[in-house]
């Protein structure tokens, strides 16, 4: 009885919010896909969300079949023309159709029409995350602090460098910050990497040059992070805690700002994972973003809805990677085909998609590997 208990808080608690969450980005993706190729006048076979044999669905009156699979980890739209749901051209097929409806499919169709329709794909990822983000901004506001230093760690890198308690950060590498969040999100992926501090004292600017140190945290869930700090604290008194309250128009700006914080967060971590000033092992699989979905379910809907957002903006980001098999390996044979004025010939194209799809399941298995990892600590 234990053991059916557990089980049922494993699914409830873990696996419900990571569907939740997983179905609400491929339909917005495959949706992205899917108003932009009938915008360019392109057939639309199927728009599935999952993979696998169909467990329930219908047909619209434009001949596309609307369909649940039975594998919940991802979905596609198949366009007129394909040959399978990885949108693999059917040569043959398109060759033997009539011109009028050659035309109607994804390959007789124009070069910017088939650019427009695989970016609209990660480009509705991103309108999602925005779209989070400007409605929790509307709703909640945004909790901010000055970035005025309340205390100075000892052997931290800012004690070190000289900062005092009452300094206001005013500047990083010479650009301006106004919050104290600023300030934790330029630090804490730059470790190990010589920084300028700009802080203001008595009226006087100083530029403090220091080196965050590389720190491995643990989150309220137990979870270890490894980021970079310098090791400075606010509280309530000295930074001033406050909720900003946006109007509609001024949160969407927001949550186009906090969307780009996600792109470049992503690089910064990148670069990082390139000259190994962070490990690889906080690459995370699907057993990582099932974990923390169950975590952030615990925190409300509105926790919820902004981890979609996070990933959201990662998903579309990853797609538009130049990897064969992804939207961005796409887009970039379109751009070789506008440069040569003709498209790359199947057969290459076929080696690159494997060479891609290789790719794909080795990045896969090492993300899942490190979920394993981490569980077993």
């Amino acid at each position: 009885m234990e053991m059916l208990a557990g089980s049922l808080g494993f699914v409830t608690g873990y696996i419900v919010p990571f569907l939740i969450v997983l179905t609400l980005i491929v339909f917005v993706h495959e949706m992205g896909h899917y108003l932009a190729g009938r915008w360019s006048g392109i057939g639309v076979t199927a728009f599935s969300v999952g993979f696998g044999p169909e467990l329930l669905g219908f047909t619209d009156k434009h001949g596309t079949r609307w369909k649940l699979s039975a594998i919940p980890l991802g979905g596609y739209v198949k366009f007129l023309g394909d040959d399978d749901p990885a949108s693999t051209p059917d040569y043959d097929a398109v060759a033997a159709l009539p011109e009028s409806e050659r035309k109607r499919t994804f390959l007789g169709a124009a070069l910017w029409k088939r650019a427009v329709t695989v970016a609209a794909g990660p480009i509705a990822n991103f309108v999602l995350a925005i779209a989070i983000f400007a409605v929790m901004f509307s709703i909640y506001g945004r909790q901010i602090a000055d970035p005025i230093v309340a205390e100075v760690r000892p052997d931290s890198a800012a004690q070190e460098a000289g900062v005092r308690p009452g300094d206001l950060l005013v500047a990083l590498d010479g650009h301006a910050v106004t919050t104290f969040d600023d300030v934790r999100r330029y630090v804490s992926v730059r470790p190990e990497l010589p920084i300028t501090v700009t802080v203001r004292r008595d009226g006087e600017d100083l530029n403090l040059p220091m080196v965050p140190k590389r720190t491995e945290i643990t989150d309220q869930f137990g979870n270890k992070v490894e980021l970079g700090l310098i090791g400075i604290v606010t509280n309530q008194e000295t930074g001033n805690f406050r909720v900003v309250e946006y109007g509609p128009l001024e949160a969407v700006g927001q949550g186009v700002i906090q969307s780009w914080h996600i792109v470049t967060g992503t690089f910064d971590y990148l670069s990082n994972l390139v000259t190994g000033r962070m490990k690889a092992d906080q690459l995370g699989g699907p057993i990582r973003v099932a974990q923390a979905s169950g975590q952030m379910a615990t925190l409300g809907v509105a926790a919820l809805l902004q981890l979609a957002a996070v990933l959201s903006v990662s998903i579309g980001l990853l797609n538009l990677m130049p990897v064969p098999v992804l939207d961005g390996g796409h887009l970039m044979f379109y751009a070789v085909e506008a440069v040569r004025g003709r498209p790359v010939g199947p057969g290459a194209q076929d080696v690159a998609f494997r060479i891609g799809m290789a790719l794909v399941l080795m990045l896969m298995v090492f993300a899942t590997w490190n979920d394993i990892s981490m569980l077993l600590g």
